[in-house]
């Protein structure tokens, strides 16, 4: 198999920017693009493959198509045929509704679906304005949570954060969170679009209707453990991998690169995506393919790809992640 890019799946949202559409390099007249999803196999929003032989296809279709060759033999099995990440660019100019997603066990148990446990990278603060909340700042019970909704007060007990670029969140299923005006992120979750709205500041639609909260649902799938910081700690280096986040859903590093590098995946029976955070480099896969890499762009590598050599055009950072 070869190296595969997917056409993007842009979301307009109420809260998005202007940051996308030329952060990926697209020539389109469109405006409050909130997300785009780089890679996704959520059922009614899978990716198109937009090079090779393949093109054409979704990514469902060449899950059942080339099954473990794809994602790997353990992962095709685990994940019963389904893609098992799904990978974003999120541009806000508002800020999101706060927010929390259930874990595998409870999202199974009402909706049939995966959890979320997901990660954010920053890739633009909007010159030093954007915020974010992750994390309770302090203890509180479930019903003194649902009272806070209802008087409007949840915010006072949630860490902020002012953001700068690279800097990264680790979100397990369970913690609250919402992203702020300001931040252009790129975004690692689980196969999941199970999302629970615990508070969205009073706003009101075109029709002067506020959106609907899911307080109950939330109140369960909340974790009320309180940590001192919720930013994952990382010292970013040059031209060697730095691990930002390993866990059972996807482990993510960071590259760095002004000299060429050798990247060996003998060992792993995992597809690897690359999504491009600056610069530009060439990849060349074991096969002799070769693919050009460019911020605003993500590729998957099927689970065949046994190493890479890519060589950067100056300075190139790029995000690794896997299964």
């Amino acid at each position: 198999m070869y190296p595969l890019k997917f056409q993007p799946l842009l979301k307009s949202t109420i809260w998005g920017g202007e940051k996308i559409i030329p952060f990926k390099h697209l020539d389109l007249q469109q405006e409050k693009v909130g997300e785009s999803w780089e890679i996704s196999g959520v059922p009614g929003d899978e990716s198109i493959v937009a090079n090779g032989a393949d093109a054409g296809k979704n990514l469902q279709q060449m899950m059942d198509e080339y099954k473990g060759a794809l994602v790997g033999e353990e992962n095709y099995k685990r994940f019963d045929g389904q893609f098992p990440l799904l990978i974003k660019f999120i541009d806000a100019q508002d800020d999101l509704s706060i927010q929390v997603h259930p874990d595998d066990e409870l999202a199974q148990q009402r909706h049939n679906s995966r959890g979320k446990t997901e990660m954010w990278y920053v890739i633009d603060n909007d010159g030093g304005k954007a915020h974010l909340r992750s994390g309770l700042s302090r203890a509180i019970t479930p019903q003194q949570y649902a009272d806070m909704i209802a008087d409007n007060t949840i915010t006072d007990a949630l860490k902020e954060y002012a953001v700068q670029p690279g800097d990264v969140y680790y979100l397990p299923a369970g913690r609250i969170h919402s992203i702020g005006a300001g931040c252009f992120i790129a975004e690692i979750q689980e196969t999941s679009n199970i999302t629970y709205r615990i508070y969205d500041f009073n706003r009101k639609d075109k029709n002067g209707n506020t959106r609907e909260l899911h307080t109950e649902l939330s109140k369960d799938a909340i974790d009320y453990s309180v940590e001192d910081d919720y930013r994952t700690a990382y010292t970013p280096k040059q031209n060697e991998p730095v691990e930002l986040v390993a866990c059972p859903y996807f482990t993510t590093t960071v590259y760095d690169l002004t000299e060429p590098m050798s990247m060996d995946y003998s060992e792993l029976d995992s597809f690897v995506i690359l999504i491009g955070m600056e610069g530009a480099c060439t990849v060349t896969d074991n096969e002799g393919n070769t693919i050009d890499l460019q911020a605003g762009e993500s590729i998957l590598f099927p689970a065949t790809t046994k190493g890479l050599e890519v060589t950067p055009k100056g300075n190139v950072k790029f995000l690794e992640t896997y299964v």
